[in-house]
């Protein structure tokens, strides 16, 4: 195979992958902080580093993949109160659904999947590095925060300067920073918020900033330098530009050899924001299209691509998989392993190995298909699915996709997702927000799921 290329944000260019453990890859990406469902953004940035760390493992990598979990940030706070509820019940409840949704669009679990939570000890011991170094101080207010100015790389992942950054920043007289870039790392417990979690500490007591815990999470599980970082574009400035801060003015080394971010999400040509109106998320597309065509539809397009949302784009990805699977219908692949000489694996394989480029390596699939169907070689046939699999598709039968529906019309809600549902509506009802309770049950109704409310709040449901 040709050598991996990645292109690597810090510096701006493709750049030939090396391993610092020949061998092994390390990868840390910026998981969910989980207090609502997972959107379509979010469905993006799990299919695309499953589909990196895949390659890797076909490449012949031992990979080390991390993915973490906020569980504690002031929107999850704010949501609990809302819903009166812990806020231990809300995010279990919203990773079960985040694991619905992965598992649905074929998504394998990463190595590691730590939730901050566990690891403030480690979180406190990077701030306490960072007072050490003068890189940290403790505000009037309380708080602890990072002293951007003392740390002269600021800004080389972004390409922002402090200069261009501090133009459009105002100083809130109230915040007790030394400057208005500064971000906190340590959030002061209110004495006005007795219920408010926390943790003891030496400034006392309070909880961590969101940016710290990614560098306590992935040092912690990864070493202090590891090879790769992924996550949206959106966490490029300044979540990522902050953890090298805050990681590199600690440890007083790199950090993080390559940094990957995947494009954004748009929606009609338009930025997708709840404001527009024109937001989805995960569930709601299942509902409508199959869980393998929005996989399709996320790797037809380059990872760092934006990646424009329609109806008109999910019908056209699910006919073009559609041509896939016809192909095989009449077909039984070999029964051997993936020959990676054959010249369509040949291109494949260079495709992505040319930064991850999923629409040339799809492009393949496709002219497999074409002399499948004027063949019918079943040797084509094999390549086809093995290299379709390297990438998480064409791995049902072709009588089960061509025969399958989303969920709403096939009854395919699992007793897992029945449960969550269930607890959602409960939720809903403790809430007073009768019309999502109503939303709920006639959406089950209408995937053949009846429910049936007993005495003592419990709720028993049965298949129609």
């Amino acid at each position: 195979m040709s050598a991996l290329k990645i292109y690597n944000t810090l510096a701006r260019a493709k750049q030939s992958f090396t391993p610092i453990q020949p061998g092994k890859v390390r990868m840390y990406v910026c998981g969910m902080t989980v207090y609502d469902y997972c959107h379509l953004g979010h469905a993006r940035v799990m299919v695309v580093f499953d589909m990196v760390q895949r390659w890797f493992r076909a490449s012949g990598f031992d990979v080390t993949y991390v993915r973490n979990i906020t569980d504690i940030d002031d929107k999850i706070i704010k949501r609990a109160v809302e819903n009166r509820e812990t806020i231990s019940q809300l995010t279990q409840r919203f990773i079960a659904a985040m694991d619905q949704d992965a598992a649905a669009l074929g998504v394998a679990k990463p190595d590691h999947e730590p939730r901050a939570t566990q690891y403030v000890p480690q979180m406190l011991g990077l701030i306490e590095t960072l007072e050490r170094r003068g890189l940290a101080y403790k505000a009037a207010d309380g708080d602890v925060n990072y002293s951007v100015r003392d740390f002269a790389g600021y800004g080389k992942l972004s390409g922002k300067s402090l200069d261009d950054l501090r133009a459009g920043e105002r100083v809130d007289v109230n915040s007790g920073k030394r400057d208005p870039l500064d971000f906190v790392l340590w959030k002061a417990a209110k004495d006005t918020e007795p219920d408010e979690v926390k943790w003891d500490s030496q400034w006392g007591k309070g909880r961590p900033g969101w940016h710290i815990e990614c560098s306590a999470m992935a040092c912690e599980l990864l070493g202090e330098q590891f090879d790769i970082h992924g996550g949206g574009a959106d966490l490029q400035f300044p979540h990522h530009e902050n953890e090298i801060a805050q990681s590199e003015g600690a440890l007083q080394h790199p950090f993080v050899n390559y940094w990957m971010h995947n494009g954004f999400i748009r929606v009609d040509d338009e930025k997708m924001s709840k404001s527009l109106g024109n937001f989805f998320t995960i569930r709601e597309v299942l509902q409508k299209y199959d869980p393998e065509v929005v996989r399709f539809f996320i790797l037809r397009a380059h990872y760092r691509s934006p990646l424009n949302y329609s109806d008109v784009h999910l019908d056209d990805a699910k006919g073009a998989l559609t041509r896939l699977y016809t192909a095989l219908k009449e077909v039984t692949p070999e029964d051997r392993e993936l020959d990676w000489t054959e010249s369509h694996a040949v291109r494949f394989a260079a495709a992505m190995n040319d930064d991850f480029n999923t629409p040339i390596a799809i492009a393949v699939l496709f002219d497999l298909a074409n002399e499948i169907n004027k063949t019918g070689s079943p040797m084509l046939a094999r390549q086809l699915t093995m290299l379709a699999g390297v990438i998480g598709l064409l791995q049902r039968s072709p009588l089960e996709f061509l025969h399958a529906g989303p969920a709403n019309e096939t009854g395919g809600f699992t007793d897992e997702i029945i449960e969550t549902k269930i607890e959602e509506r409960a939720v809903a009802k403790r809430h007073k927000n009768f019309s999502e309770a109503d939303r709920i049950r006639n959406e089950l109704l209408g995937a053949g799921i009846i429910l049936e409310d007993k005495p003592g709040g419990m709720t028993h449901w049965r298949r129609a």
